[in-house]
């Protein structure tokens, strides 16, 4: 009997009953914007800023409405003009060149490895002729970030890190959005916390964060966040900052403080399901795996596996295959993109020459989300049926 997966890749978790007890108690306060506060009372935003900034260990964290917004705060907080050069990675989801292109900048793209991270050597060619990089720690890989900020510091190069997809990583135990001057999360409904949409900022610079205290739409009510710097910082820069408003609401974070309380136990469930999928694949012809080196501690809510130098319709053939069988597999390598599957190429609005070597691996990408509904037997029966179909395809000839 052929065997079928039945579960939904798209059905997450439920919100802890601590947070929708926390929201709902907000509602009956009927106080949901982030400045209207009780006498008294932080608020929830305020808090959610405090134990955010404690858990990363930032001197400061500001809370968003997304994690496109934190990007593009950090941007113009670092005062990026329009039409200047700001590096980010050629595999990256939309939101990234998004927030460049935001600020009216131009993304200049560095290429991709076969460890699904920033080509290093490339940056360090490109790296004179930025003054910020958009560091984007895609599917949640990161790279070596010694050589990384060794790079920056030789170039005077400001790096901002983007991660929506590492919030709870680290590399060698320095917690991933802590080695650039600033680092951006998300709390979209498919990251490791869930309000829908939300973010976060977080640095330990004092005009930064004031800077995005001000964009965030403060209406000169700093004195309410959870984490500021003195006021005198504020003095110097409050005239001229405008208000883009997009601090998060009582309600959303009334929904992630119990998360954030407890991430580091989804870490766990969340990596146990990667090792049983990462296991039942290994050995798979035709199919690599991506090696997580031991300076990095992940997050395996994805997987992501390469079938280097297969031909795109037989790419497709294991697509449907899976699909038949109740897999849902994301390519990166399709001619046009779909859902969230765009590439570098995709992005009109951002010039771009192509990159060969980054190309080869960007066509044989394939992307799975590792929701924590799925049990470690789900995980186990996936990988079953992936493997059986890569090799099904492999046997008739992939390359």
């Amino acid at each position: 009997m052929t065997e079928c997966f039945k579960g939904s890749f798209t059905q997450q978790d439920p919100i802890p009953e601590e947070g929708i007890a926390a929201a709902l108690e907000v509602m009956r306060s009927g106080r949901l914007h982030r400045y209207n506060l009780a006498p008294g009372d932080p608020g929830e935003v305020g808090r959610l800023e405090q134990e955010f900034a404690q858990y990363v260990g930032a001197k400061y964290a500001l809370a968003v409405a997304s994690g496109g917004y934190a990007l593009s705060t950090a941007l113009r907080a670092l005062e990026v003009q329009p039409g200047e050069r700001v590096l980010t990675n050629a595999f990256t989801l939309a939101p990234v060149p998004g927030a460049i292109a935001s600020v009216n900048a131009v993304p200049v793209f560095v290429g991709v490895t076969e460890a699904l991270t920033i080509d290093l050597d490339d940056l360090e060619c490109k790296a004179g002729a930025a003054r910020v990089l958009l560091l984007s720690h895609m599917r949640g890989h990161l790279t070596d970030m010694d050589r990384l900020m060794e790079i920056a510091c030789a170039n005077d190069l400001i790096v901002v890190e983007d991660c929506a997809h590492t919030m709870g990583a680290a590399w060698k135990g320095r917690p991933s959005g802590r080695d650039g001057l600033i680092g951006c999360y998300s709390t979209q409904t498919y990251k490791h916390m869930n309000s829908g949409e939300g973010g976060f900022l977080v640095t330990d610079d004092d005009a930064v964060m004031a800077r995005a205290i001000m964009l965030s739409g403060s209406y000169m009510l700093y004195g309410r966040h959870g984490t500021r710097p003195p006021e005198e910082v504020f003095a110097q820069i409050k005239y001229d900052t405008p208000n883009i408003s997009g601090r998060m609401d009582h309600l959303r974070a009334a929904v992630l403080r119990p998360q954030l309380a407890g991430l580091e136990a989804r870490i766990e469930a969340w990596n146990e399901r990667y090792r049983v999928v990462e296991e039942g694949l290994r050995g798979t012809p035709g199919l690599t795996l991506v090696d997580r080196p031991e300076e990095e501690r992940f997050v395996g809510s994805s997987i992501q596996v390469l079938l280097l130098d297969w031909m795109g319709e037989a790419i497709e053939e294991v697509l449907r295959r899976c699909a038949a069988r109740g897999v849902e597999l994301k390519w990166f390598g399709g001619a046009e993109p779909e859902g969230f599957t765009s590439r570098y190429d995709s992005w009109h609005y951002a010039p771009s020459a192509p990159m060969p070597a980054s190309d080869r691996v960007l066509r044989g990408i394939l992307d799975m989300r590792l929701p924590l509904t799925f049990s470690l037997e789900d995980c186990a029966l996936i990988a079953r049926i992936i493997r059986a179909e890569v090799g099904a395809v492999w046997q008739g000839g992939a390359g």
